[in-house]
């Protein structure tokens, strides 16, 4: 538990580069997905100021409103503007969501195959940063979604969702990630991080595989927890 929003950004861009460091070191490279949220985009303008070798990272993304390129909406845009423009990751190292393509479900697959061809068959990711919504949402993973119930593909649609359909990563990919950092901060989190924490399946964000799971939580979201 962190003082505030501010801390928990700057905590878990400090994580993320070493688990990186790690996985370049192990491995040659780092595959990092990424959710979107305004306290993220603080973290990862952080990021940006943190010792990494951008050449050898790959950025995806966790999940993206289907929105026209450039739109306030689109987590991209966001992307762009707090890490990219920051630091010297090659473009073709950017992988995003091809939410505006006219086949959905064309898309999707071909997002899946993506991630296979820079994290294997399955595709392994090495950090999913995933965000918690006051309903319990994680990803675009959102109650009552027929989405929650996919297990044959990495990636597929939701929604729509607060006025958007949405492309998302799937429960079986972000289980099969090396490390999985939930990042939570507010009041209205509360309720939900204290059932995330105790592991309750009923809501999205509890059926993550917590094994290889962080939280990085403020106080106002941590304050229902016990103990």
């Amino acid at each position: 538990m962190l003082r505030d929003a501010g801390a928990v950004a700057i905590a878990a861009a400090a994580l993320i580069a070493t688990e990186a460091r790690a996985a370049i070191a192990e491995r040659g490279r780092f595959v990092f997905a990424v959710s979107g949220g305004r306290t993220p985009w603080v973290m990862l303008r952080a990021l940006a100021d943190e010792d990494m070798t951008w050449n050898d990272v790959h950025i995806v993304q966790v999940d993206e409103r289907a929105a026209p390129a450039g739109d306030s909406e689109r987590n991209l845009t966001h992307l762009q503007e707090s890490l990219l423009a920051h630091v010297p990751l090659p473009p073709s190292q950017l992988h995003a969501m091809p939410v505006e393509a006219a086949d959905e479900e064309t898309a999707a697959a071909s997002y899946a195959a993506t991630l296979a061809a820079i994290a294997g068959i399955p595709p392994v990711i090495d950090l999913v940063h995933l965000g918690l919504g006051p309903d319990g949402h994680t990803a675009s993973l959102v109650p009552g979604d027929p989405v929650l119930d996919v297990t044959d593909r990495d990636v597929a649609w939701s929604g729509p969702y607060q006025g958007r359909p949405r492309m998302t990563l799937t429960f079986p990919v972000i289980d099969r990630a090396r490390r999985i950092l939930f990042v939570v901060t507010g009041a209205d989190k509360a309720a939900m991080l204290a059932r995330l924490c105790r592991g309750d399946r009923t809501i999205p964000a509890g059926r993550v595989n917590a094994r290889n799971a962080i939280v990085v939580a403020d106080a106002d979201a941590a304050s229902a927890l016990s103990g």
